[in-house]
């Protein structure tokens, strides 16, 4: 009798231990830690957001089950391969790179550690990927597809502005890939032949060169502007978009936050879009998968927003036939 209670004893603690809940407890002591490299979280919040809300949508809780490790460049991209390298130090599970500076940073600092990232114009031709279906490496996420898109939004600027001659189109010199920028600086210019237009291309390095960028526009009798895009023209959008208005410029951006600032329109994906989508990749990292199951995800929509209190302030009338292709009017 003894020997049975003893026994039945024994199969309670097994039974106990090894039940569902006891799994599952098991299950959510496990934190995973996520390397967040930014570089200038401040200037974008809802972007930061829109990635944690995205991992909050797969079930992820901040503190409970996930933690985030964020390193902040605070708009120095000098800062960045340190910052990778202390992610590393860290042995964070994945880094999240929503960039091309950054993600390069991160490959250069491991090529063990998964990297995701999104923001990146041409992964392949920066060098983060073999392919767009099998990425090789460490190194998968969401790419933003540039080049094919700077041709659209001359398209659309011709269109807003039938009597432009001339745009300039800001650059900055290692804000993307070179081989990237290369590719677009093509695509600009045979798209601007078959426009009937000239293209005036102004270098800005900071942020400091923006009043001379504008002067030298000015100078050359530019009709509108549009931009190559990277982190520094992102970060800095607000006096951007302030300087094209006061010099009566104009212009389409590569992205709708630009317009949420006051510019006048935007053609491309949606950028906080692909930071939610980003957590996915995360995610499925996190529960095993292998990178080389993980192509890059290339964007299927790209919407065009129109400001029509910018066009107003410029004084022009946007076609009715341009409006009504627009995804999102801002009418206030």
């Amino acid at each position: 009798m003894r020997g049975l209670r003893l026994a039945f004893t024994i199969t309670l603690l097994l039974g106990g231990l090894f039940s569902p809940s006891a799994a599952d407890a098991q299950q959510a002591a496990k934190v995973a830690r996520v390397g967040y490299l930014a570089f200038n979280r401040a200037a974008s919040p809802h972007l930061t957001e829109a990635f944690r809300q995205g991992l909050r949508d797969l079930g992820y809780v901040e503190g409970r089950n996930v933690v985030i490790e964020y390193r902040d460049a605070e708009g120095k991209p000098e800062r960045l391969p340190a910052l990778a390298a202390e992610l590393v130090a860290l042995k964070v599970d994945v880094i999240f790179a929503p960039g091309t500076p950054h993600a390069l940073a991160a490959k250069q600092a491991t090529r063990t550690v998964p990297i995701v990232f999104t923001g990146v114009s041409d992964p392949v031709t920066d060098g983060l990927v073999t392919s767009l279906a099998r990425p090789g490496g460490n190194v998968t996420g969401l790419s933003l597809l540039a080049p094919e898109l700077v041709g659209k939004r001359l398209e659309l600027l011709k269109q807003a502005v039938p009597g432009v001659t001339r745009v300039a189109i800001l650059r900055q010199p290692g804000g993307v890939g070179e081989r990237t920028e290369t590719d677009i600086l093509k695509a600009a210019e045979v798209a601007a032949r078959a426009l009937g237009v000239r293209l005036q291309f102004v270098e800005v390095r900071g942020p400091t060169d923006f009043d001379r960028a504008f002067s030298d526009m000015t100078r050359a009798r530019a009709g509108a502007l549009t931009g190559l895009g990277g982190s520094m023209f992102f970060n800095e959008r607000r006096r951007l978009v302030n300087l094209a208005a006061k010099n009566r410029l104009p212009a389409v951006y590569p992205l709708r936050d630009y317009v949420d600032a006051g510019g006048l329109m935007s053609y491309g994906p949606n950028i906080a879009d692909s930071f939610r989508r980003a957590a996915t990749y995360v995610d499925k990292i996190l529960k095993g998968a292998k990178l080389a199951d993980l192509p890059v995800e290339q964007p299927t929509k790209f919407e065009l927003v129109i400001n029509l209190k910018t066009a107003k302030a410029l004084g022009l009338t946007i076609p009715p036939s341009l409006l009504a292709r627009a995804d999102h009017v801002v009418e206030k």
